[in-house]
Formats: C-alpha cells, structure tokens, sequence
C-alpha cells in the first residue's frame, strides 16, 4: 500500500493506478478512496492515470484528533499533488471531497491543474445564515454530531438509505452497498467523523470558487437529500467562470454508485472534450 506523510507527521494512503494524463479524486464524508473504484477502474481502463487517496482520519490514514478541517483537507491535497509530481491533473471532488478541491484551488491555485469536476459538492456554503437564508438550518447538522456520538455503528447504516436514495418509493436496494458504506464510515475515526462535520458545513467557499480558472463541471442530482441541490451547485456553477452544469433528474447523493455508468460516461466525454 501507497503512503506519504504530510508535513504535521500525518500519513495519508493513497491509491495510484495507470498511466497517462493524471486525475485525482477527493472522496465523500465519511467515505474513503474506495468510494471512487468503479470511475478509476474506468478511466484506468480508457488510458488515465487514477489517484485517490484516504481523507485524514478517514479510511486507512493516520487519525489525527488535529487538522480536520478544510484547509488541513487542501493542503494535505496540495502535498500528494507535490509528492507525486502531478502535472496538468483533473480533480474531481464528490461531496466533502468537491469543497476540498475548492479550498485546494483557492489556496493553491490552479498551476498544476488542467479542469475539476464537483459531484454533488458542498460549496459554496451548506450552513444556514443570514448571508445564505436557504441553506440547512445549524439544528440539523447539531443532530449528526449527536448521532455519530451516541452511536456511529448504527448511524452510518442509517445514513446509507437517503445517501442512495433507497429510502424512495421503489428503489432498488442494494444490501451491499449499503454494506460497503458502513464498512468505509467505520474505518473513519471519530475525531474525523465529528469534526469533519463542522467542516463540510460551515467552510463558506464562496471565495475559492470565484478563484477557479479551468473548465469546471458540476454534476448533481436534484433528489439529492445530503447535499440539496439549490443551495450548492445551483449556486457554485455561477459563481465558477464557464462552468458547465449538468443536473440528473431523481438521483440522489450517492450517484457515483447508482449510476455510475452514467457518471463514468460524462466524466470520460468532459475529461475529453
């Protein structure tokens, strides 16, 4: 297994597949790189270099009780990008993992990036205010810290049915995804899993999107219960210059699973393009 240890000490894994023109995937609380398989066998397949790596505190990275927080996240970012020399790379971030990618471009700049693409992504601001009057109310994001306090086990199994939307009238439950979801919340440690909430939720990344200057793509689905659609990406693809936004009717948070053909597809045609 692939680690490099950032400069607070802290290990991070990483998965490094294929050759080619790089591109580097963020992954969803409280997921970890493997959430993004089935898009890197893909592109791995069509003639690109896939990398992904392990959130701190998430998955099979060191779980530090410091540093969870947006810009630990961007530069951890940064310092992979740095590690592995990556040049002209295409980031796509998915939920946490789109505001990381934000904040790495906002702190870092875009010199070694080529185009990013945010899937159901948290910027520009989830947290209600006064500033962001349709954003989620701080009550509900009060309600998942308590959750992941009195027992996280039985949350993320809880959690698995909105984020594929298999709570909706005649989906098609898949017990092993499901599965697989809890299985990647359990390898998060709990400092991860607590303070990582703060994190995707009240890092306003307003600022970090207008910094954007490579072709962006913004995909989301608009029955997403997670991350709700219009007070994200309805609001971040006009705040990021010529971003291309594409909306899938009825998909829910976790469409990179559920549709990860569809996904696959238009991230191949825009990595093209």
């Amino acid at each position: 297994m692939s680690y490099f240890k950032t400069s607070d000490g802290t290990d991070i894994f990483y998965n490094d597949w294929g050759t080619g023109q790089p591109i580097v995937f963020s992954h969803g609380w409280p997921l970890s790189a493997d959430a993004f398989e089935d898009q890197m066998y893909f592109l791995v397949s069509n003639g690109y270099r896939c990398i992904a790596h392990d959130r701190r505190g998430h998955g099979r990275s060191s779980q530090p009780w410091h540093g969870n927080d947006m810009d630990h996240y961007a530069d951890d970012l940064a310092e992979l990008v740095s590690a592995l020399d990556l040049k002209d790379a295409m980031h796509v971030g998915h939920s946490t993992g789109g505001g990381e990618v934000a904040r790495y471009i906002g702190r870092h700049g875009t010199g070694r990036v080529a185009k990013a693409v945010l899937i159901g992504a948290v910027p520009p601001l989830m947290l209600k205010t006064s500033a962001n009057p349709e954003g989620t109310p701080m009550e509900a994001f009060d309600q998942l810290r308590a959750a992941v306090q009195a027992d996280r086990s039985q949350f993320w199994k809880d959690l698995s049915m909105p984020f594929y939307g298999y709570n909706r009238p005649g989906a098609a439950v898949s017990e092993g995804v499901r599965e697989a979801f809890w299985m990647q919340g359990m390898s998060a440690g709990f400092p991860a899993s607590y303070f990582c909430i703060k994190a995707f939720s009240e890092t306003d990344l307003t600022e970090d999107l207008k910094r954007f200057d490579v072709p962006t793509f913004v995909l989301h689905g608009d029955d997403d219960q997670i991350v709700p659609i219009r007070d994200s990406a309805l609001i971040s693809s006009s705040l990021i210059k010529d971003a291309t936004l594409k909306i899938y009717e009825g998909a829910p948070h976790g469409m990179c699973t559920t549709l990860k053909n569809r996904v696959n597809d238009d991230l191949l045609a825009f990595i093209r393009g």
